[in-house]
């Protein structure tokens, strides 16, 4: 039985039709026209199977360009802020650690996982970060670390990061993201009110912090507590 959930398994990652390679090389092409132009980050997006990290019945519309809805009224990003974020985030140079603020459904953290040494996860939805990991696990990503926390907390433990990244928007950064960079550290991450949002990018330096205002987005709530 398990050998035979593995051969579907291993099908489903492959694809067909609306999931096959041909339709995610379509991906890469329209990312390439919006302006993205990191070959590492086309690549691992090229190799990644966006569409096995959303229902099924959402498969065949896994590479369009537009946020699809995850459960427990979250997203998995567009095609295109996914790529944007990620640029942005390496951008100045290879990082070894990074911190998602917002696993979701896992999406943005594998391909993280291809592009750092170590990412370590917070997501405060219990079921969506089971369902990540699981989904990481049948992917062979093992680089991950994932907490169930309140994502303002961060992960402090393993604290100061060369990269943050966070998939919501709060009203404004929270202190205690900004105290777990590194120096010399990145953040990229959405603030804003819901239709005010923009995308941010935040550098430590020695003498305090650099911010960036890159583009107008949109993204879920940045929320606080935990959702078992």
């Amino acid at each position: 039985m398990a050998r035979n959930g593995g051969a579907r398994m291993s099908r489903r990652i492959q694809g067909i039709g609306m999931t096959s390679r041909r339709t995610r090389e379509r991906m890469i092409s329209r990312l390439r026209e919006q302006g993205i132009y990191n070959s590492k980050v086309l690549a691992i997006m090229s190799d990644t199977p966006r569409h096995i990290f959303v229902d099924e019945a959402l498969e065949s519309r896994a590479y369009e360009d537009t946020a699809l809805p995850i459960g427990h009224n979250q997203t998995i990003s567009q095609p295109y802020i996914v790529a944007k974020m990620t640029e942005l985030l390496l951008e100045k140079g290879p990082l070894l650690k990074v911190l998602e603020i917002g696993t979701g459904c896992g999406y943005q953290t594998a391909i993280l996982s291809k592009l750092v040494a170590q990412v370590y996860s917070v997501e405060r939805i219990a079921p969506l970060m089971k369902k990540a990991r699981d989904t990481l696990w049948e992917l062979g990503i093992k680089t991950v670390g994932f907490k169930h926390s309140d994502g303002g907390w961060g992960w402090p433990e393993h604290a100061p990061y060369d990269g943050i990244l966070a998939a919501a928007a709060p009203a404004e950064i929270p202190e205690a993201l900004l105290e777990q960079m590194a120096v010399g550290g990145v953040m990229v991450i959405p603030v804003g009110l819901e239709g005010m949002q923009e995308l941010h990018r935040v550098t430590r330096t020695e003498h305090g912090f650099e911010d960036e205002v890159i583009e107008r987005v949109s993204f879920v709530p940045f929320l606080s507590g935990v959702s078992q």
